[in-house]
């Protein structure tokens, strides 16, 4: 054909036997080519108007130069169409779950006489290819882990309190083999988020050289673009397992487009299959999104002949090994014990308790993400299983002193005489507020503070306070505090309706009957 390209030994040789005076025939036949190849390289020399000898001087490039002259790619009505387009759907494609395949069909339902799929792929690449050139990443085998959150959370039930909270979804990806872990956790604080990075180990059944978080807080102190500050306390985790900690660049998501990628496919594959109307509790939650976590993974990817489970099993000979036992990130609190026995984690807003022996101590409390310990001088005095539920108790029998009476002032019948006192009614609501509770000292801090009221609203408003709060059927402190803050307790009762006068201009009932 005369528009394919021919190497420049050719044209070198079609010029010196053409100037030799061998037709373009001959030219051909010796040449192996056509004579219309051999016209039209004949043509565009004498458009150079130049000789056979100046061009013997020129180097392959410069002849190439003149040959096969860099053109512009003709672009018709239709490609123009497109091209005018595709940056209004690049603004699209940034929303959450919007993807190509929908926005063509969106697009061929406005514009019949458009490309096919494929067409429209392929310019949508060739567009993107040059307005936006990004470098191929070349991922290794057990090289890197990718971590990020999506921007959506997922609603679910706590347990402790019963209250409806957001959970948010800890996204992390093999780059190699893009075997993906997605999460539901209750936020992103810096316990929760190691967690999360240690279960995706697991999952993963090894640990890649590096871990590649975004520059979330919890990962990295202050970001950088060329020595971020990295979280003392992800550091320590890092460490702990034998990886590097490598944070992307700011407001550059191509440095990591596996995780973005990631998040987006969630959105089409997890989310969208989770019933909106049923709120689950966070484990179930979870339960919930591995069943479908497993079906995506076990998917064949588009256009290979194998999944990202097939993958990672390859994948997974690199990775090194897990350590033997989990990170345990660990905050210590001085507290001091209360009368009632009890030490107060402020974090949680949650009370733990202590043998009674220790009361008015101080002592060092160390928590992790699950586990509460306190000691004494060293010595584990107690350990509990921490819960986030504000203003309950765990408490252990045999903290409590015999027959639940406390050698110091504080007692049931120091509260109850005290109650007495002020009016029987506020006496019958302490005892209330004593027998709710498993053991009347975790209530000690709430009768003190009701009783307190006496002298800081007076009396009568507590009085009332109580009568009302009994009413509903709640006994406990911040129920009184509500009715006293909201001035609920000057409320009286509905009145009396005065009887209707009488006059001899008025009918009254009787008429109507």
């Amino acid at each position: 054909m005369a528009n394919k390209p021919i190497s420049m030994s050719k044209v070198r040789q079609i010029i010196k036997l053409y100037s030799q005076g061998i037709g373009k025939k001959k030219i051909g036949n010796r040449l192996c080519m056509s004579k219309n190849t051999v016209k039209h390289y004949l043509d565009t020399f004498y458009k150079l108007k130049t000789t056979a000898e100046d061009l013997a001087k020129l180097s392959d490039y410069e002849l190439d130069k003149l040959f096969h002259p860099p053109h512009e790619t003709l672009v018709n009505e239709r490609v123009q169409q497109l091209y005018d387009y595709f940056p209004e759907m690049e603004r699209q494609l940034r929303k959450r779950g919007v993807t190509v395949a929908m926005l063509y069909k969106k697009y061929k339902v406005e514009h019949p006489e458009t490309y096919g799929e494929s067409a429209f792929y392929h310019y949508y690449r060739l567009w993107k290819k040059r307005v936006n050139p990004s470098m191929h990443v070349e991922h290794k085998a057990g090289d890197k882990m990718y971590i990020d959150f999506a921007g959506a959370t997922l609603p679910y039930v706590d347990t402790d309190t019963g209250e409806i909270k957001n959970a948010q979804v800890f996204v992390a990806i093999l780059g190699w083999s893009q075997y993906a872990y997605v999460e539901a956790i209750p936020n992103q604080t810096i316990e929760e988020f190691i967690a999360a990075c240690e279960n995706a180990l697991h999952f993963f059944d090894g640990v890649p050289l590096g871990i590649v978080p975004d520059n979330l807080k919890s990962a990295v102190f202050k970001a950088s673009r060329y020595e971020p500050i990295v979280n003392e306390n992800f550091k320590s985790f890092a460490d702990h397992y034998g990886a590097a900690v490598l944070p992307t660049r700011s407001r550059k998501p191509k440095d990591k487009a596996h995780v973005e990628n990631m998040v987006k496919i969630a959105y089409q594959n997890i989310y969208a299959n989770i019933p909106e109307r049923s709120i689950l509790p966070l484990s179930e939650l979870n339960e919930e999104i591995r069943k479908y976590l497993q079906i995506l993974n076990n998917a064949q990817l588009t256009g290979k002949e194998y999944s990202r489970f097939d993958q990672w099993k390859m994948e997974k000979t690199l990775l090194q090994p897990l350590q033997e036992t989990r990170y345990e990130m660990r905050k210590i609190k001085q507290v001091t014990v209360m009368k009632n026995g009890h030490v107060y984690l402020t974090e949680d807003q949650h009370y733990y308790s202590v043998p009674f022996e220790l009361i008015g101590k101080k002592l060092n409390l160390q928590y992790s993400r699950s586990v509460v310990d306190i000691y004494h001088k060293y010595q584990v005095v107690a350990t509990h299983k921490r819960l986030r539920s504000p203003h309950n108790y765990s408490t252990i029998a045999t903290h409590m002193p015999p027959q639940h009476r406390y050698v110091t002032e504080w007692s049931p019948t120091f509260f109850m005489d005290q109650a007495k006192a002020i009016d029987p009614s506020v006496e019958y609501y302490i005892s209330q507020v004593l027998a709710k509770k498993q053991h009347p000292e975790q209530a000690y801090k709430s009768c003190q503070g009701i009783l307190s009221f006496s002298k800081r609203v007076g009396q009568a408003r507590l009085i009332k306070a109580c009568k009302r709060a009994h009413e509903i059927g709640y006994y406990n402190y911040k129920i009184i505090e509500d009715i006293l803050k909201n001035n609920l307790d000057r409320y009286e009762e509905e009145p009396l309706v005065e009887p209707m006068p009488t006059h001899e201009n008025i009918r009254g009932g009787n008429y109507y009957q």
